[in-house]
């Protein structure tokens, strides 16, 4: 079943952490605003007071990163939770946020990632920060990010020394995160765009994780905004050109949500929470609006053919973003 805010699953543990998610968490890229990935330019109070709708509402998680929008994002949602706790007396107990290190100009060796999290911590005004992820990783050299004094070694010195409460790992290609995954050092596995309506790129992965007890993050659910605006103009997925399958793909989906009352993105979100291995589904947040319309999506019930007609859909391997080797 699809959990609801008011399911007794809407709220589950994150994997061997011991923390806890609501089954969506509000992504922050949004917050710190980048129009060229999201169509529209986000406030600073706008972004701040959005922050302050989240916490009041059932979305108990918020994800952001060091690198969104050069740290606007954090900042934003720092001041959005200094406000809430003005306003309430403090931050409701079961709210989280999970933020990520990142690389800067290049850089991403164990000073950076050093850096990065006290930036973090500054902007968000959270300390210890509970979840941290290595983020987007497969952009560089694994031996350096491996060696020791790395970014992965600092990780864990800094977890050890008590500045991060737990480790997570996010990012794209699958083959390269599972040799991050190997290292067994992580808590948490963070997907984006390979476990979506026309993609499982991320299928092995996300099993091999899955046996290791880690929890699984599941963002990028839309591809990018292709499967929640699929009439729309968009010609890409996963930032890529969209195959002709995928594309076709995703009009015969269309179709047939629309044959069964509902639309493509309110599918997209009900498969991710649906799923038995997904623990938590991100979806990006900008507007207030967006809360109470995800919220009514999660009420949205479908047939068990429609799931299997869904299915059947679903383009080849040849298609998806990380072919199988």
């Amino acid at each position: 079943m699809t959990p609801t805010p008011e399911s007794p699953d809407w709220m589950r543990p994150l994997g061997p952490t011991g923390l806890f998610v609501s089954a969506v968490t509000a992504g922050g890229g949004p917050l710190g605003s980048m129009p060229e990935n999201f169509g529209h330019e986000v406030a600073e109070e706008d972004a701040i007071a959005l922050v302050r709708d989240i916490l009041a509402s059932p979305i108990r998680t918020i994800d952001t990163a060091n690198g969104y929008s050069g740290g606007a994002s954090e900042h934003r949602v720092g001041r959005g939770l200094a406000a809430y706790a003005t306003e309430h007396g403090g931050l409701p107990d079961d709210a989280m946020v999970i933020t990520k290190v990142d690389a800067k100009n290049g850089d991403y060796s164990g000073e950076r990632v050093r850096a990065s999290i006290s930036e973090s911590v500054e902007r968000l005004g959270i300390s210890p920060l509970p979840m941290v992820h290595l983020h987007d990783p497969e952009f560089h050299d694994f031996e350096a990010m491996t060696a020791p004094g790395g970014a992965v070694d600092t990780l864990v010195e800094l977890r050890d020394e008590g500045a991060i409460g737990h480790l997570g790992l996010a990012g794209g290609d699958v083959h390269e995160m599972a040799r991050y995954l190997e290292l067994g050092v992580f808590e948490v596995l963070l997907v984006h765009n390979r476990w979506t309506l026309v993609d499982h790129s991320a299928e092995r992965l996300i099993a091999d994780a899955r046996e290791q007890g880690l929890a699984i993050v599941n963002a990028a659910i839309y591809g990018g905004g292709i499967l929640a605006n699929p009439r729309g103009a968009s010609t890409s997925y996963g930032y890529r050109p969209v195959r002709p399958a995928t594309r076709a793909a995703i009009t015969a989906m269309d179709e047939l949500a629309s044959r069964y009352g509902t639309d493509l993105a309110t599918v997209a979100l009900l498969a991710s929470l649906r799923d038995p291995l997904i623990t938590t589904t991100v979806v990006g947040f900008s507007r207030p609006e967006r809360i109470d319309s995800i919220v009514r999506s999660t009420h949205v019930r479908l047939p068990d053919g429609f799931w299997s007609e869904l299915e059947a859909l679903r383009p080849g391997r040849e298609n998806w973003l990380d072919a199988p080797v």
